[in-house]
This record gives structure tokens, sequence and C-alpha cells, in this order.
């Protein structure tokens, strides 16, 4: 017994001398990170920030390691990362910050340990081309809500995420001994409003919570812009700041805290329906050059863009009618591509950044594996009118978030009095929608363009029945259209009759509803079908699976979601990460909003 007591006594005051080292490890490795008129200062020393920007939300855990070491590879010496708000957040008050790539503090020490500061981009809105911006949809079930204001229902919400956060992060604060530098405030807030209690409001809830390095915000390095953006005493981010002229607007704002290009494009986003985007290389290696002559900091978006993976793709709107959802690959044309591999222009950055900088540039990490997969054989496997769910009643189609759904799919049925046939209008179809008669397909109707009608035939059948089934395609992400429900937002006319009395059917595809589906025979006229196949790996690694002959839908392997695909392109390749994949027997699913034949898949080494 005297033994065992003695032997806890020393276990005890091991603890306790751990514990005094780590506290004092910590105190010595804290570091202050301020500004002066001109320059960012670590502990009193001017820091050009030379940073690249990652998001680990678009980018499987697995990965993230080897993409910041790739940034590092490329002179970088700083990691720029935007959490996503309702990535982190499902439902009010369901928080989840360990699960998948959520683990916003563990992609933040893998920074530290690579030897790499970090500048926070927490929103609450962020755009980046996420769903809604990073907002939760959730915010769209109250009606009448009002973002990005002092709108009390907003921003309670806002504070719970921010307290969350600031829990999470504030250890990790380069004051604790961590490698955060900077908080931005919002996301280039003078594009969209010009609340500065709004503004002032997200700052004084930071420092309440224990968040004490300094703030910056980011804006289009235009006078109007920066004076409804910026807030006093916080740093200014021009995006891009690509000129002197650039920088003396930021100095006419306010000349007494420094100003950098806290958004230098090396690459650009792209729709579906578009080609490619591919900016100019020379372009960028001039303004980058101007950034080093100057001695400014800078902040590549996107060094790596990474992947909208499920239905987390947002969309941009700039005027009523208008909807350009994007696609579903984030690859932006950046100097890593989206399966971390690295590009002609990531060998002419590193090349010229190497020329400037006074610290040793790394190796370059090995390339991650790829890997083609032969033929995968698909067949017919159900329907979704056959795995529906049970219906909810409404007297008007209601949006999908008015029904506690964010994401997906949802179906509208009625039965058709008075007029039977003629002109059919939805308003509004949020993002594309397939109209059915008697079970029969008629056409689709699309948001793009305003033209939300289709002719509806006549029909022999006594109570024609009437389906409308409707893909959301992402919330908007920017400007002033961001109120964007999905489904059908408002009614249904039919010669301009308002068609009443509907049974609403939730189709949120998520893991439970998929694990639910029954095998059954698919109808030919009545588009909406799976496809499911297998295929076997002795070895694994990166792939692409190509999805050309397919026209328009959603497709998971081993139970995750790739995303988006539409055949009207440019992408009809979507992205699957090795560690989604296994040796032995994998399996596919595909749901094809269009398509009533099964047809082959296969596995490519690249996006194109």
């Amino acid at each position: 017994m005297k033994n065992t007591l003695t032997a806890r006594k020393l276990l005890l005051f091991s603890s306790f001398i751990l514990l005094i080292f780590q506290q004092s490890s910590a105190k010595t490795h804290a570091h202050s990170f301020s500004f002066s008129k001109t320059q960012f200062l670590l502990d009193g020393k001017p820091l050009q920030i030379i940073s690249g920007e990652m998001h680990p939300a678009r980018i499987p855990r697995m990965y993230w390691r080897n993409r910041i070491q790739m940034a590092k590879a490329m002179g970088c010496n700083t990691i720029a990362a935007y959490v996503f708000w309702n990535y982190q957040e499902s439902k009010p008050g369901l928080f989840d910050f360990k699960t998948e790539n959520r683990d916003i503090a563990e992609f933040i020490r893998i920074c530290q340990q690579e030897g790499m500061w970090v500048i926070m981009r927490p929103g609450p809105y962020v755009c980046a081309e996420w769903d809604f911006g990073g907002l939760p949809p959730y915010l769209l079930k109250i009606p009448d809500i009002k973002i990005r204001c002092m709108d009390p229902r907003y921003m309670a919400a806002v504070k719970r995420y921010m307290i969350k956060l600031a829990s999470i992060v504030k250890p990790l604060l380069c004051t604790n001994g961590g490698p955060i530098l900077m908080m931005q405030l919002e996301n280039e807030y003078g594009s969209f409003g010009n609340d500065k209690t709004y503004m002032e409001t997200l700052r004084k809830i930071w420092k309440r919570n224990g968040i004490n390095v300094p703030f910056y915000t980011a804006d289009g390095a235009t006078a109007y812009m920066l004076e409804a953006g910026n807030v006093d005493g916080a740093a200014i981010g021009l995006d891009s700041g690509a000129s002197e002229a650039d920088f003396e607007q930021a100095g006419k704002r306010n000349p007494n805290v420094p100003s950098f290009s806290s958004e230098t494009y090396p690459g650009w986003l792209t729709h579906w329906g578009e080609k490619w985007a591919r900016p100019d290389t020379a372009d960028l290696m001039k303004e980058v050059r101007f950034l080093l002559d100057t001695k400014r900091s800078f902040n590549l978006y996107v060094i790596h863009g990474g992947t909208n993976f499920g239905f987390m793709a947002g969309a941009n709107a700039f005027s009523p009618t208008q909807f350009q959802p994007d696609v579903t690959s984030y690859d932006y044309d950046a100097p890593i591509n989206e399966q971390g591999q690295p590009t002609p222009k990531y060998f002419a950055l590193r090349k010229l950044i190497s020329e400037y900088v006074k610290y040793k540039i790394p190796d370059v990490p090995k390339p991650v594996e790829t890997m083609d997969i032969p033929e995968i054989k698909m067949q017919t496997f159900s329907s979704v009118w056959v795995n529906l769910p049970k219906p909810i009643a409404s007297p008007q189609p209601k949006p999908m978030e008015a029904l506690g759904q964010y994401s997906g799919f949802i179906l509208y049925k009625t039965k058709l009095i008075g007029h039977k046939s003629g002109k059919l209008a939805i308003t509004e179809p949020h993002d594309y929608a397939t109209v059915f008669l008697n079970g029969k397909y008629v056409g689709k109707v699309e948001r793009d363009g305003g033209k939300w009608t289709i002719d509806l035939p006549k029909s022999d059948v006594k109570d024609p029945v009437l389906e409308i089934f409707v893909e959301g395609m992402g919330h908007i992400n920017f400007a002033q259209f961001m109120i964007d429900r999905k489904g059908i937002t408002e009614r249904v006319t039919l010669n301009g009759m308002t068609m009443m009395n509907w049974n609403i059917y939730k189709l949120p595809f998520d893991n439970r509803y998929l694990q639910s589906l029954k095998p059954a025979p698919i109808n030919a006229e009545r588009n909406g079908a799976f496809f499911k196949g297998s295929f076997n790996l002795t070895h694994i690694a990166d792939t692409y699976v190509d999805v050309s002959k397919y026209k328009k839908g959603v497709i998971w392997v081993n139970g995750h979601n790739l995303g988006r695909y539409w055949d009207i392109g440019p992408q009809k390749r979507l992205y699957c990460p090795a560690p989604w994949l296994k040796k032995g027997v994998n399996w596919v699913l595909v749901f094809d909003m269009l398509q009533t034949e099964a047809a082959p898949l296969s596995g490519k080494k690249t996006l194109e």
C-alpha cells in the first residue's frame, strides 16, 4: 500500500512538472503581432506575409498536411483559411468541429507544425463560391430574415457561432503560442452593405471572447467599398491590390494602418455551361512581382481550391432572374490543382518568390498518386418515385427551407381542377425543375433567365396529376440576391389560375434517405432514376470518375457524395480522393434527373 501511495505521489509530481513545463513553453513561444502605419510587425519586426489560401472543408482531411507542405514549397510563409459557418453548424446549436474535415483546430495545428503562420477568415459571411456564402440556410426558415446586419434574429445566431468558434481557436492565437496572426471581420462587406454598427459589433464579440490578435477587412480597391467595408483600426485588405493606385485608395481610407493584397487571383471560378476559367499567367506574374518589389504582403486566392463536395457549391446572381451555379470542382486554375498536383503556374510562382525571400524554400513534396479505373458496369437500381417519404400537405407550394430542408431535391404534387392543359407557370423554380403529367415527363424549367413557363399537353385523364420535381443547385453566395430559398418559392399557375392543395415530399438525398432506398423497376417515361455498380481495386490512388455518359445528377462512391454533374459541362469528371476508396469491392451510386438507361462509368487520372 505504501509503495502504491509513493508511486501515485511520484506520478502526480511528474504530471505537475510537465504541466509547468508546457505552460512555460507556451508562454516562451507566444508572439505579438501588430501594425505600424505601413507594415505588419511580428514581435516588433517587419513581416512580409506571403500567404496561400486553402479551405479545409474543400480538402479531404488526410491531405491537409500535403497541401500545406505544397504551399510552403512554393515559397509561402502563411496559410489563409476560411471557416464555413454552415459546414460547422448544420442546425441551430448543432456544432461539429471534429468529424471528417471539420476539425479546424487540427488544421491550424498542422499549419504550425509545418512552420506556417495562419490568417483566419471566419465570416460569419465568407462568399467563397460556397453555398449561401457560408451562412447557415436554416436562417432562411425565418420568412422575413435580414442578413449581414443588426437583425436581432440573425445576430443571435451569429453570436452563438462566434462564441463557439472563439473557444476553439483562442488557444491557437499567436498571443497564446499558436500560429494565428490576424482575424478577418466579415468579407467584402463594402460590396453588400454599409452598417458600421454591425461590423463594430462583430469585432466586439470576438474581443469579448478572448480574440486579442489584430483584425482586418477585405474589400475591392474602390473608395465606396472601402468606406462602407473597413472599420477604424483594422488593417485594409484589397481584393485585389494590384497597383500603386489600389494602395493609394487604401491610404485615403486610413493612412494609419497597413494595407495588403488580401486576394491576389492566380485563377478564377467557373459556372456550369461556361468554359473552364484560365486567366492569363503573365498578368499574375506581373502583379506578384510588383507586390514583391514593393515589399507588400499578399494572399493568393486560392493557392489550392479543392472540391465542392456534396451539395456545397454556391451560385452567383447579379439580377433577379439570373442564376449561375458553380461547378463541383473548385480547381480554380490554381497553382496547386484540385488533386494537389503542382502546375506550371506553381513552378513559375515558386521561382519568382525564391528570388526575393531570404528563408529557404523546401523541396516540392512527392506528387499524390493517381490512377485510371477500367470501365465500371452500372445497372438500373431504383426510382425516386417508389422511394418517396410521407408527404406534407400544403395549400400552396413552400420552399425547402420552410420545411427544414436545406439542400437536395423536393417534389410537389397536385391534381388539376378547372384548367387541365395550357401554359403552366412556376413562380419561381429554384433552381431546375422537371415537370410530369400523369407520370409522364413533359419537360424542364430552368431558373436562369426568368422563362418559367412550359406547355402542359391535353390529357384524357379525368383528374390529371401534376408533379414538379425540383433540384436546388446551391444558395446564392454573393451580392444583393442572397435571400435565395429553394424549391418553388411562391406559386404555380395554369393559364393564370393558381393551383392549390399540394403534397410536398422532402428529398434531401442524405445518408439516411440513401440507406432506405428500395430496389424497383424504372419507368422509361418517368425520369428520376438511381443506378448502381461496383468495382474491385487491388491498389488505391486518386481518380476522377468520368460521368460523361450521364446527363444531370449526383454521384456517391462508398457513401461519399462527390457532388453534382451536368452534361452542359465543362466538368465531366468528379474528383474521388484515394482515402474514400478501399482495396476490394467499392460501390458507386448515381442519381440522374433525366436519364433512364444505365451507362458505364470509369476512372481517369485528371480533371480533363
